[in-house]
C-alpha cells in the first residue's frame, strides 16, 4: 500500500465533557511510534503499561508481555489495523486506571510535502493527570477542585499544582512535542 496520511480522532472514553485530539500521521507508522504520538498529543506521562486492541487481538510492547497471545506491536503498522474511514481500534493506557481511547480513522489523505507529520490539528480539553483514579477518580477530582472549602482541596492542589486547568488545550505545545525526536516522549 502506498503511504498516505491518516486523519485520526483520539477520544478518551467516559470523560465528560469529552477530551479528544485530531491528528494527521503517516499510514505506515508503527504502533510503537503511534503510542508515543498518543502520549504526546493527549498529555500522558508514559509511565504505565499500554496496549492496542483490535477485535480479539492485543498488540503490546513485548517488554511488557502480559499474555503469551499478545502480538509485538513493533512489527505492526497503523495501516495494518485501520484500513478505511470509520475503522476503529482501542488504545488502553495504565491498566490500573484503565484509560481507554477510541482511535477512529476519519479520512485518508494524500501527503502534503509542506507538512511535517505527525501534527495535531485540533482538540478539546486537558488530559486528566496520571494516577488520578481513572474516569471516576478524575470526575471526583474535578468536583473537589471546584470547591476550595472541600477537605481534599489542598491535597489535590499539592499533588497536581494550582496550574491544572481541565479546559486547557494547547495545540502549539502538543505540536512542539510531536515535532521533536521521539515525539517528545520519554522511552523506558
Amino acid at each position: 500500500m502506498k503511504k498516505k496520511i491518516y486523519k485520526v480522532k483520539i477520544t478518551l472514553v467516559g470523560v465528560q465533557p469529552p477530551v479528544w485530539r485530531r491528528v494527521l500521521l503517516e499510514s505506515n507508522m508503527l504502533l510503537s511510534d503511534f503510542h508515543k504520538v498518543i502520549q504526546s498529543s493527549m498529555g500522558w506521562s508514559n509511565s504505565h503499561l499500554h496496549q492496542f486492541i483490535s477485535g480479539q487481538s492485543i498488540y503490546v510492547d513485548m517488554r511488557q508481555v502480559i499474555d503469551m497471545g499478545d502480538i509485538d506491536y513493533k512489527k505492526v503498522r497503523i495501516c495494518d489495523l485501520l484500513k478505511s474511514p470509520k475503522n476503529k481500534i482501542v488504545y488502553e493506557y495504565d491498566f490500573g486506571d484503565s484509560w481507554q481511547h477510541i482511535i477512529l480513522l476519519e479520512d485518508i489523505l494524500e501527503i502534503d510535502k509542506a507538512v511535517k507529520y505527525p501534527i495535531c490539528l485540533k482538540g478539546k480539553r486537558n488530559c486528566p493527570p496520571d494516577d488520578c483514579g481513572g474516569v471516576w477518580g478524575y470526575q471526583d477530582m474535578l468536583e473537589v477542585l471546584k470547591n476550595p472549602e472541600h477537605e481534599e482541596y489542598e491535597d489535590f492542589i499539592e499533588w497536581i499544582g494550582d496550574e491544572f486547568d481541565p479546559e486547557k488545550f494547547d495545540k502549539d505545545y502538543i505540536n512542539t512535542k510531536l515535532q521533536s525526536k521521539n515525539y517528545g516522549v520519554y522511552s523506558w
